[in-house]
């Protein structure tokens, strides 16, 4: 739980900046992993994934738009960072 507090108090220190790095980052690693996922097909199980990206990526930029509390942006971040990973290893090798 240290790294998570430490990566939060960093994160709220410099919030504005960033905040605006990871809607950067974040988007990025979405639009990778909704390529990973459409490489494999368009299967209802591809779309049902394509669906979790985007949404848990439009989830995170909105709540940083929404400028809800820091932590909410934090833990929305993750999740949208989470999700996109899982699903690029997922596609990449087990598919």
């Amino acid at each position: 739980m240290t790294l998570y507090n430490t990566t939060f108090e960093n994160f709220n220190k410099s919030y504005i900046g960033s905040a605006t790095m990871a809607v950067i980052g974040q988007s990025c690693l979405g639009a990778t992993a909704a390529m990973f996922v459409l490489t494999n097909g368009t299967s209802a199980t591809q779309m049902i994934q394509l669906a979790i990206i985007v949404f848990t990526n439009m989830f995170a930029n909105t709540s940083i738009l929404a400028q809800m509390s820091h932590k909410t942006v934090f833990n929305l971040i993750l999740t949208s960072v989470f999700f996109s990973t899982l699903f690029i290893i997922i596609n990449n090798t087990l598919i």
